[in-house]
């Protein structure tokens, strides 16, 4: 599989984080219109954990992470309903195991995409720029839903 490298990650921050409002709208309804199931699934769960804050962090990070894998130039199959179904038991299986030992090997192996992996365990646990943080409930969700969007991206992969 082609990693996502830190300088990609680098680069789709610069990107996100300059565009204005209809700039940022464009990207989301791109990558929105390229991933139509995967967005439905990665915004379902800012209403399954009934979490509106969820909602804008799950769509910020949904176009920050796909414009990732463009700056690598990494070309990925849609994702289906099929690829969703076959990967969920397997991935909360793996977060049940990493959630009662906390040995990151068992995200990396899964997620196999290290530098996002680590990109976002900083980000959930790092203040902002403006002293804020996230609560508790809100990082973990969060980095619960990117961790399944990254697994399916990463295996969405082109080969």
């Amino acid at each position: 599989m082609k990693h996502i490298q830190q300088v990609s990650i680098e680069k789709a921050i610069n990107k996100i984080d300059n565009l204005d409002e209809d700039g940022l709208e464009r990207v989301s309804e791109t990558f929105a219109l390229a991933q139509q199931t995967l967005l439905g699934y990665v915004m379902s769960a800012a209403l399954e954990y009934k979490n509106e804050q969820l909602e804008g962090l799950l769509i910020y990070y949904f176009c920050l992470i796909s414009e990732a894998f463009v700056q690598e130039q990494v070309l990925m199959n849609v994702i289906s309903e099929d690829d969703i179904e076959a990967f969920e038991e397997p991935f909360f299986e793996m977060l049940d195991h990493y959630f009662d030992t906390d040995n990151e090997e068992v995200l990396n192996d899964f997620i196999d995409q290290p530098e996002l992996t680590r990109f976002m365990m900083i980000e959930i646990s790092t203040k902002d720029e403006d002293g804020s943080s996230l609560d508790d409930e809100t990082a973990t969700q969060l980095f619960i839903v990117t961790s399944a969007m990254i697994t399916l991206m990463n295996k969405a992969i082109k080969l």
